[in-house]
């Protein structure tokens, strides 16, 4: 029990203490006019209160990214809670407050404009083509799992709500709606209520798991699982022989760092009202879903009386939204099963329709196209008739380039902010080391995945590891020197 406060504490004293420092190094200036301020007009640059913007963020990031990555992550073992920690604190938080940071400097434009601005076109069209992508994917991950899960419910049984396709189409009906419509006449009015929703769904399972889970780690037990799995190996393969490294870090992206999160940022950047308001509404909802991704980590771990095995016979069942259904139910009853469906088929489409939101502000700030009603209509039909033939190909398929591309996604982001930081001559170290880690995962996971280059993974892991050691060399060569040409110019 005390590993879990101990998860916590360190989440929190990372806002407390770690985010504060960040945020220096970022620049930031309340005085100044937000994009919200300079470029209204009603659709996308709306004022939101900014516990409404922090609430809206936090579902677009969360949806069940948190619930199902820290359940299939819990097959690793307690390792899975260390991972969410440190990566939530010292990479997917800071990935998440440099998204917004750069967007609302940039006049809450996406990412992909940004890179081109920092670095050059080339980049640009990287980030494009992969945040283009990932949102594809995540669109039309949010589309097929919902519409599984409710045409499967048994209260449909024997009328039109059992098929499918029914469900799918009415998914993307709404996704069209949201896609298209002004931001506060869907988003900024229900989301609120679905972030508090999802806040207090965690906190219940927390509860009643820590009052009777029949696999609860305690210190021991977690000191000796460490030190009988990574002492001395800490790439050793989870109970289902799964390698750790660099699976883990693939399998628990949300929680931890995800790079769909940087294509949510210029949603909430267009409509905050002042830049003082950039760390606890990104930051803060990152921290937020670092805790959602313990409970349920914490949930695969301790809640099967027969332990791993018991979660891994749900999991060849039925998936992690399976789990979810077995968790809320055991533990919170009738209004638990409420609380699943709520929370494998609602929050998913939450995120659903602010990826193809985001697919269209991606879209038009790349082409420069001015947004009017005709012109979001000529962007929403073609891209969600697109999603729904994608929504005909193997479930599976799309979750792997779904798993890659937001990785690599992540990754980038982090060296574009590093070089936000070097323009600003300030403490790069925040994003430029988590970086190099993050590029060492992505090229150790692309050469041994299936998806990839499918070498073995006692080739992929020393490969991981030379570039991990090759990108910290070259970084404090080019520390040495750009710093040092900052200092000769500041001297003159």
């Amino acid at each position: 029990m005390i590993i879990f406060f101990i998860c916590l504490t360190i989440l929190i004293l990372g806002y407390k203490f770690y985010s504060p420092f960040v945020e220096k190094q970022a620049g930031l200036d309340s005085t100044i006019d937000t994009p919200q301020k300079r470029f209204s007009e009603g659709v996308d640059y709306v004022a939101i209160h900014p516990v409404r913007a922090f609430l809206i963020q936090f579902l677009n990031i969360a949806g069940v990214g948190p619930i199902f990555g820290p359940i299939l992550g819990a097959l690793y073992g307690p390792i899975a809670l260390v991972w969410i920690v440190l990566g939530n604190v010292l990479g997917g938080a800071v990935h998440d407050f440099f998204s917004g940071v750069m967007s609302i400097k940039e006049d809450g434009k996406s990412l992909p404009e940004i890179a081109g601005k920092y670095y050059n076109v080339v980049f640009k069209g990287f980030m494009l083509i992969f945040t283009a992508m990932l949102l594809f994917f995540v669109g039309v991950v949010f589309i097929m799992s919902p519409a599984g899960l409710l045409s499967n419910l048994d209260f449909f049984e024997g009328t039109i709500l059992a098929n499918n396709t029914f469900w799918v189409l009415a998914i993307l009906g709404y996704y069209f709606l949201a896609t298209l419509l002004p931001i506060d006449k869907i988003i900024t009015k229900f989301y609120p209520f679905f972030g508090l929703l999802m806040i207090l769904m965690t906190t219940l399972v927390a509860v009643a798991l820590l009052m009777d889970a029949p696999h609860l780690p305690v210190t021991g037990d977690f000191l000796a699982y460490f030190e009988a799995d990574h002492a001395h190996d800490f790439l050793a393969p989870n109970p289902d022989g799964l390698p750790t490294w660099p699976l883990l870090f693939i399998t628990i992206t949300c929680g931890a760092i995800s790079g769909f999160h940087s294509t949510q940022a210029p949603i909430i950047a267009r409509c905050l009202t002042n830049e003082k308001y950039v760390r606890p509404v990104y930051y803060g909802a990152m921290v937020c879903e670092g805790i959602v991704g313990c409970v349920w980590a914490l949930a695969g771990i301790a809640a099967f009386p027969e332990g791993y095995a018991g979660l891994k016979i749900l999991l060849d069942q039925g998936g992690p939204g399976l789990v979810v259904n077995h968790v809320a139910n055991s533990y919170l009853g009738v209004f638990g099963g409420i609380m699943a469906v709520i929370a494998v088929a609602v929050f998913p489409i939450t995120s659903g329709d602010t990826a193809f939101r985001s697919l269209r502000l991606t879209v038009v700030d790349a082409f420069n196209i001015p947004q009017s009603l005709r012109n979001r209509l000529l962007l929403a039909v073609p891209i969600l008739t697109i999603a729904y033939f994608m929504t005909k190909l193997d479930f599976t398929v799309i979750w792997r380039y779904f798993a890659f591309s937001n990785m690599l996604l992540s990754t980038s982001v982090l060296w574009l902010a590093t070089k936000y930081l070097f323009d600003r001559g300030t403490f790069h170290w925040i994003t430029s080391i988590p970086a190099v880690i993050a590029t060492a995962v992505t090229c150790s996971y692309i050469l041994t995945a299936a998806i990839g280059f499918n070498l073995s993974s006692d080739f992929g892991k020393p490969i991981g590891a030379v570039v991990a050691i090759i990108g910290f060399i070259a970084l404090a060569i080019v520390h040495s020197k750009h710093y040092k040409k900052l200092n000769t110019t500041s001297n003159m």
